[in-house]
């Protein structure tokens, strides 16, 4: 990462690609990277000091080296890491992941990806940053948003195979939109501070995804309807 390279690793070391052998060096290789990225969090990548990460995990400053070659290595693991869970889809419901209704298969999804930023936020944010000018790191968002756009655009085609998508729609550029749409909405949303509602914000992407996709209310469950606000009743006035 240019400027901010920290000296190289004490020869002798294991090298960053070499995973410990024993069940006490894998939790210390955890509990390195659970502390690194408390670090970044709170003091941003460019200020994040070794010594710092290595006192939050309870590890001496030579340790470190023991399993991470610098600091760019440990934040490139944390943001591969972060990406993963992101996009895991974990915390989404059997009933609904296994739903006969696309919609609620879309809405939870939506919510599951939204729900996970929300709670990454802090690191998602130096992740952004970093991304900007580390190509490994970049390449780490590139492989996410890969990895998710094949998930998508298998999911729109099995849509499209049982009738329920237009069939005039590419799904390469479908995926590639859709999936850039919630990306992009989520780092406004918690990154940028832009002011929604989490459900409400749920419903509404949820709609644009059935929208584009040509889902239809008859054929795939309901898409949540808010209630049109009424016109106040002016107060009466009298005469005197």
């Amino acid at each position: 990462m240019g400027a901010t390279s920290t000296p190289e690793r004490p020869s002798g070391r294991l090298p960053m690609d070499s995973a410990p052998r024993s069940a006490k060096g894998r939790r210390t290789r955890a509990r390195l990277i659970e502390a690194g990225k408390t670090v970044f969090e709170r003091d941003g990548f460019l200020q994040a000091r070794i010594s710092d990460i290595a006192a939050e995990a309870s590890v001496s400053h030579g340790s470190f080296y023991h399993y991470f070659e610098s600091k760019e290595s440990l934040f490139r693991e944390v943001a591969e890491q972060v990406e993963a869970r992101l996009i895991s889809m974990a915390d989404i419901p059997a009933d609904a992941e296994h739903s006969g209704d696309p919609v609620e298969r879309i809405r939870a999804a939506n919510r599951s990806y939204l729900t996970a930023y929300k709670g990454e936020a802090r690191i998602m944010r130096v992740i952004e940053e970093v991304s900007r000018y580390d190509d490994e790191v970049r390449q780490v968002r590139i492989q996410r948003d890969k990895h998710l756009g094949a998930r998508t655009e298998a999911s729109i085609k099995r849509l499209q195979a049982d009738g329920l998508a237009d069939p005039r729609i590419d799904t390469a550029y479908a995926a590639e939109a859709l999936g850039g749409m919630v990306a992009r909405f989520a780092e406004n949303f918690f990154i940028a501070g832009h002011k929604f509602e989490l459900d409400k914000a749920v419903e509404q992407l949820t709609i644009i995804w059935a929208n584009a996709l040509g889902l239809t209310h008859g054929t795939t469950g309901h898409l949540k309807q808010e209630a049109t606000p009424t016109r106040p009743v002016p107060p009466a006035t009298f005469s005197s």
